[in-house]
């Protein structure tokens, strides 16, 4: 079991069935697009957990500071892969962005979750130890 950060096009294509499972309104060249340009303008780090050299779960996060948290790391995406749940991989690839925010100098990590997406919540809550503060609106323009 490794983690591997994901910086070529091709491994950026390699983990999409994985994400497309999170995020199913995205087709692959959108999703690959998208990626790119957040690494180049968002900082934003993509990392998969490769179980024999198949990719299981995938995270995408980006160091972020802002006045209500401070120096934080935002997980935008974690998705283990349908066929390998329930092994221990999400809670793995979470604690890794964990200690990847402590050696960078982060003091916190944050996310959100779909309400729809209770199995998540309670991993979140029940065994990260997340804490829920805050509902996350938006708008569509």
């Amino acid at each position: 079991m490794i983690i591997k950060e994901l910086q070529l096009e091709e491994d950026i294509m390699d983990a999409f069935p994985v994400m497309n499972q999170l995020r199913t309104h995205l087709d692959k060249k959108t999703y690959v697009d998208l990626v790119k340009e957040a690494m180049e303008k968002d900082s934003y780090h993509l990392f998969a957990l490769l179980v024999d050299d198949e990719i299981v779960a995938v995270t995408g996060f980006k160091p972020m500071i802002t006045l209500y948290y401070g120096r934080f790391v935002w997980v935008c995406d974690l998705v283990t892969d349908a066929e390998t749940r329930s092994k221990g991989y999400g809670e793995k690839l979470l604690r890794f962005v964990h200690e990847w925010a402590t050696k960078h100098k982060y003091e916190q990590v944050a996310l959100s979750s779909g309400l729809q997406r209770e199995a998540a919540h309670r991993f979140y809550e029940e065994k990260m130890n997340y804490e829920r503060v805050s509902f996350v609106f938006k708008r569509s323009l």
